[in-house]
Parts: C-alpha cells; sequence; structure tokens
C-alpha cells in the first residue's frame, strides 16, 4: 500500500501561452509523480468542468488558482497520509469529495493532474514504465499515428470548414518508419503551400493553417505532398478528417463558409461523396453532437467503410458511450482523460470500447504541454492509434519522441499497423 505524503499544485503555462495546473505528488517510499492538465478549444458540451477563474485582471480570466487552492487545500487535507493501493480507490475519493456529475465543484483540471501525479508516482515506485501501470497485462502496441498537418475550424484562422485534415501512414514495419514518413510529408507539404503563395504558419495543433478555399482543395494539396514524397494515397498512406461539425451545427443545419447549407442527409451524402473521391479512412465528429439521427444515418452509410469516430458526442463518458453502442452510434471513440477527469474513468470507457468492439483512440487536446501521459496510455491500453497533432511544436513532438523511446525498448514488431483497420481494408 502507497501512502501519500505530499501534494503540491502550481500554475503554468500549456501550449497556448494560457495557465494549467501541474501537480507534484509523493508516496512514502519517495517516489514521486507529476500530472499536467490539458485544455481543450473545441469542446463537447458534456465534458467534465475545467474550472478556471474568470477573472479578467488575471490571464484574461482564464487562471486557475482557484482550482490550484482546491488541491493545495481540500484535496491535500483528506488525501495526505492515506493509503491507496490502487488507482481507482483514489480516483472513486476525489470523485465522491467533489460530489458532482461533472467535477464542477473542485474542477475536474485539478481532480485529473492529482490522478496522473498518482499514476506516475505509481509506476516509478513499482519500478515500472507507466505503460506498465496502465495495463493488465503485456500485450501493448505501438500506435499509428494521426497527424494533423492542415488545420482548420477552432484550430486555425482561416476559412476552412473542417477542423483537421490528418494523414495515416499505414504501410510501414516500425512506428519509427511511419513517423519518418508523416515527417517527409509535412516538409514537402509546406513547399507545396510556398509554391502556391500560402501561408506555412503552423496552428494550435503544429500543422499548417493556410486559407485554402475549400475542404476538396486541402484533400487535393495533402494528395499532392504525399505523392511528391514517394508514397502511394490509399496503399501507404490515408487520409483522415476531424470534421468537428458541432462548431457549424445550427438550428438542425450545418452552415459551411461558401454559404452552402445542409441537413444531416445532404451533409452524410457531402461526406460519402469524399470518401469515394479521396482515400478517406477516418471521420471523427462527422455529425454533430447533438444530431444523434445524424449520427445514426452516417453509420448507416459509411460504418462498415471507414472508420466514424466520436469525440464530441461521447466525451470519454462511459455512460454516454454505452448509450451511443445502444443506439448503433459510431464505430470508434476519441479518448481525451480531460473530458472525464481520471485515470479510472478514462480506461473504464476504453475497455466498454474493447468489449463492444469499437476502436479507440488515445487523444491530446488543442492546449498541451510537454506531458507525455497519452503515448504510454497508448502503448499500455493498445489502442492501435494515436493522435497528437502534427510534426512541428515541442508539445507534440514530445509524444512522438516518447514513443520512439519505448518502441526502442518493446521492438518495432509492436507496430501492427493494420490490424485496427483491418474491417475496412479488405
Amino acid at each position: 500500500m502507497s501512502i501519500i505524503k505530499k501534494v503540491q499544485a502550481r500554475q503554468i503555462l500549456d501550449s497556448r501561452g494560457n495557465p494549467t495546473i501541474e501537480v507534484d505528488l509523493r508516496l512514502d517510499c519517495g517516489s514521486e509523480g507529476r500530472g499536467i492538465a490539458p485544455s481543450g478549444a473545441s469542446t463537447g458540451k458534456l465534458e467534465a468542468l475545467e474550472l478556471r477563474d474568470g477573472d479578467k485582471n488575471k490571464f484574461l480570466g482564464k487562471s486557475v488558482y482557484v482550482a490550484i487552492d482546491n488541491v493545495n487545500n481540500e484535496i491535500k487535507n483528506k488525501i495526505i497520509n492515506n493509503q491507496y493501493g490502487e488507482q481507482e480507490i483514489l480516483d472513486n475519493f476525489l470523485i465522491d469529495l467533489d460530489g458532482t456529475e461533472n467535477k464542477g465543484r473542485l474542477g475536474a483540471n485539478a481532480i485529473l493532474a492529482v490522478s496522473l501525479a498518482f499514476s506516475h508516482a505509481m509506476a516509478s515506485s513499482r519500478n515500472l514504465e507507466l505503460y506498465e501501470i496502465f495495463s493488465n497485462s503485456v500485450d501493448y502496441s505501438l500506435p499509428v499515428p494521426l497527424m494533423n498537418i492542415l488545420n482548420g475550424g477552432a484550430h486555425a484562422d482561416n476559412s476552412l470548414d473542417f477542423q483537421e485534415f490528418m494523414i495515416l501512414p499505414l504501410g510501414f514495419d516500425s512506428f519509427k518508419d511511419s513517423l519518418r514518413a508523416g515527417v517527409e510529408i509535412f516538409h514537402n507539404l509546406k513547399e507545396i503551400l510556398s509554391k502556391f503563395s500560402y501561408t506555412t504558419a503552423v496552428g494550435d495543433e503544429g500543422g499548417f493553417a493556410p486559407n485554402i478555399k475549400s475542404n476538396e482543395e486541402a484533400l487535393d494539396i495533402i494528395i499532392d505532398a504525399i505523392n511528391a514524397s514517394g508514397y502511394k494515397p490509399g496503399k501507404e498512406v490515408f487520409l483522415g478528417l476531424d470534421v468537428a461539425s458541432s462548431e457549424f451545427y445550427n438550428n438542425n443545419q450545418y452552415l459551411l463558409t461558401n454559404g452552402k447549407t445542409y441537413d444531416s442527409k445532404s451533409f452524410c451524402r457531402y461526406l460519402e461523396i469524399m470518401c469515394k473521391n479521396y482515400p478517406i479512412l477516418s471521420i471523427e465528429d462527422g455529425m454533430a453532437e447533438d444530431d444523434w439521427q445524424g449520427w445514426t444515418l452516417l453509420t448507416e452509410t459509411l460504418g462498415s467503410k471507414v472508420q466514424l469516430v466520436g469525440d464530441d458526442v461521447f466525451v470519454t463518458n462511459p455512460s454516454i458511450l454505452k448509450k451511443g453502442i445502444e443506439n448503433k452510434i459510431a464505430n470508434s471513440i476519441l479518448i481525451k482523460f480531460n473530458q472525464i477527469g481520471t485515470i479510472s474513468e478514462t480506461i473504464e470507457t476504453i475497455n466498454i470500447a474493447k468489449e463492444n468492439n469499437y476502436n479507440f483512440i488515445i487523444s491530446h487536446r488543442s492546449g498541451e504541454t510537454e506531458d507525455t501521459t497519452i503515448s504510454d496510455l497508448s502503448v499500455g491500453m493498445s489502442s492501435g492509434q494515436i493522435k497528437t497533432g502534427s510534426l512541428s511544436r515541442s508539445d507534440r513532438t514530445a509524444k512522438y519522441n516518447r514513443l520512439l523511446r519505448i518502441e526502442e525498448k518493446l521492438g518495432s514488431s509492436l507496430f501492427n499497423s493494420n490490424y485496427v483497420f483491418d474491417k475496412w481494408l479488405k
């Protein structure tokens, strides 16, 4: 049993220069762990509450001093000198201590940072890698990276409707080679954008954020970059979209920047045509979080052909995921541990997905830090996929670099790039 002897929270900055909360935790054996809460820009309505102060005189209202105070006082006073042998015991205690449905009293960011710090300390105390803490077996895998190389929507100041245009480098024998292919495509994409006089400034997640005229043009340019890198679109490298449709859904209509308006049926048809014209293998948030009828139609239309990922609609919540499974919504879930607020609940959601043959993708947030926990979570839970942004900005590349180190330790044979996509590649 491990006794918590120290808990200390502080305010640090995330990748957008906004405050976030960091927690250091020490056990009686001397082992220490650190947890940092990430932050999202495009957020689902039912996410656990990220507690911010709202004081416009401090960090434009985005400071987290209240959440820090909650950790350094109430949480600390309740858990210090107490024994917690397992992650779930501590997490359940924190959930009960908060006492709200959305962790709004203490703040999901405060609770998550403590939960993460404890997991790191427990790994250290047992002389284990972090990914070993997250697994009940040694059935590890190295994930395919879903690389967001063009940014739009809420992640960029441009006219692209869709939030992320991704590449999926599948046709490789190791994570290292998959990453190399992504890097080469990224840099060739920069040259192509420059050739057409598009800006090569990057967005929140490290992808380029040019003012490209249409979603289709964005895909065409990415295809050109794949070809310029010597790889085969639809064979070695596939495409993925984060439509983030909740961002442009209003009054039961999908309103695009080109002035076109779609209902659920016609927007589903629009996405279906895109899948016929491009080697798209994954679509995230193809329908809005409130449009369950649209989700049903989309799943019936494309569920046997591509991966349909629920992010805003599921928000890493086990109860909502169960409802989605019962209603045959999507076939995959995006996993973001700050959407639910503890490591234990995150793993519970993952296990529900596994039991129901839903794919799951471990994901970053647009407001990230140097923390690399999601890399270990992906390997430990054998997700087969990870979303952690593009090939620039150290908050993104830190996760890729951690995976390179894990691959060096475990071996490249664990990069079985096709197994999570077999059902759609046959």
